[in-house]
C-alpha cells in the first residue's frame, strides 16, 4: 500500500438531471477552500437524444469551476455504471462522490482537504457526515424516516471520498447493482477485504428529503433483489459485515406464505385451516402497518397509505427477493473472483 499525503481531488456526480442538480452544484461552487481539480458530471439519462439544454442552468451556477468540469454520458445503466464512467476520467489522487440531490456544507472543500490530509497511509476512503433535515412541527412520515436513516448509514456515496488507485484496484463499482442501493456497501466491503481502512471525516453534507410518490415504499422493494446479490458476493453474514439493518424480509416472507396458504386452503375446501392461515396473515400485516403508523404523523393520508402499502409490501418484497436469488444464482463470491 502507498499513502503519500496527496490531497488533490476530483468530484464525480452521477445525475439524471433532476431539479436538485443545480442546488448541488451551486453549493459546491460556493464552498470555501481548495476547489476540486476536476468535476466529472455523468449524465445517466437513458435516452440517447436527451436534451443537452437541460444541463445549461445547472452548469451555469458553477462559476469559475465550469472550466474544470467535463460532462460524460453513461447510457442510463444506473449509478454504479455512471460512477465507473466518472472514475475512468479521473486523474486526481482522490475521487469524491456526491449524489445530485445533496448540498455540501459552506466549508466543505476546506474540510474535505483536511480529511484527506489526515488520512493514514492505509486509509482507502473517508466518509462525510450526512445531515437530513426533518420537519420540526410534526412527526416525520415513513418516507422521511427512511431518508433520515442515511445519516447513520455506512459508506454511502452521497458524500464519500476514495483513493482513486484503490477504486481501480478493486475494479470500481459492481454494475450488477442497477439502483442506488447496496452498490456502495459492496464496494466498501471489497475495499476492506483488500486490506484498506475506511474512516469517517468531519466534513458535512445536507441531504434534503425529496418529494416522493405515496407508493414509493413499493418501488423500494426492488432492493431485495440487490440483497440477494450481496448474499452471493459476501456470504450470509453480509449484514453484520456491512453493519446494515437486517430488515423484515423473513417476516414479509412469512406473511406472504400465510396469505398464499389461506387462499389455497379456501380453494381446496378447507375453511377452518384457511381461516387460521388468514388470521396469521392479518396479524402479521396489522403488526407491520402499526410499526409504520405509530411513529408517524398519523394524518389521514399517511395512515391510508401505510395501510394499503402494508398489504402490498410483503408479497412485493418476497417476489423481488426470490427473483434476485434466481437471477444471481451463478454469482461467485467476491473473494473467489479476487483470488
Amino acid at each position: 500500500m502507498s499513502g503519500a499525503p496527496m490531497t488533490g481531488y476530483a468530484v464525480v456526480i452521477p445525475t439524471l438531471v433532476r431539479e436538485t442538480l443545480a442546488d448541488c452544484l451551486a453549493a459546491l461552487a460556493a464552498a470555501t477552500g481548495p476547489g476540486p481539480d476536476e468535476i466529472v458530471l455523468v449524465d445517466d439519462r437513458p435516452a440517447p437524444d436527451a436534451d443537452p439544454a437541460a444541463l445549461e442552468h445547472p452548469l451555469s451556477v458553477l462559476g469559475d469551476l465550469r472550466e474544470r468540469t467535463v460532462v460524460l454520458r453513461s447510457g442510463g445503466r444506473g449509478p454504479a455504471a455512471a460512477r465507473n464512467t466518472g472514475i475512468r476520467a479521473v486523474t486526481s489522487p482522490w475521487t469524491a462522490f456526491l449524489d445530485d440531490d445533496v448540498q455540501v456544507g459552506p466549508h466543505w472543500c476546506d474540510q474535505l482537504v483536511q480529511d484527506l490530509a489526515e488520512a493514514a497511509p492505509d486509509t482507502g476512503a473517508v466518509q462525510g457526515v450526512i445531515a437530513v433535515p426533518l420537519p420540526g412541527e410534526r412527526r416525520p412520515t415513513d418516507w422521511e424516516r427512511g431518508t433520515a436513516g442515511l445519516a447513520q448509514a455506512r459508506w454511502i456515496t452521497a458524500d464519500m471520498a476514495y483513493r482513486t488507485d484503490v477504486l481501480k484496484r478493486v475494479h470500481g463499482f459492481d454494475e450488477r447493482f442497477p439502483r442506488a442501493f447496496r452498490e456502495d456497501a459492496d464496494l466498501a466491503l471489497r475495499v476492506l477485504d483488500a486490506g484498506w481502512r475506511i474512516q469517517r471525516g468531519r466534513r458535512t453534507t445536507r441531504h434534503p428529503v425529496r418529494p416522493a410518490s405515496r407508493w414509493v415504499s413499493l418501488a423500494q422493494q426492488r432492493g431485495n433483489a440487490d440483497d440477494a446479490l450481496m448474499r452471493r458476493l459476501h456470504g450470509p453474514d453480509w449484514w453484520s459485515k456491512a453493519m446494515a439493518p437486517r430488515g423484515r424480509i423473513r417476516r414479509h416472507a412469512a406473511i406472504t406464505a400465510a396469505g398464499v396458504a389461506a387462499l389455497a386452503l379456501a380453494v381446496a375446501g378447507r375453511p377452518r385451516a384457511a381461516a387460521l392461515a388468514g388470521l396469521g396473515w392479518a396479524a402479521g400485516t396489522a403488526e407491520f402497518a402499526w410499526a409504520r403508523i405509530a411513529p408517524g404523523p398519523r394524518t389521514r393520508d399517511e395512515v391510508t397509505t401505510m395501510l394499503v402499502t402494508s398489504v402490498l409490501v410483503p408479497p412485493a418484497a418476497t417476489w423481488y427477493r426470490l427473483s434476485g436469488l434466481w437471477r444471481h444464482r451463478g454469482a461467485r463470491a467476491w473473494r473467489e473472483v479476487a483470488a
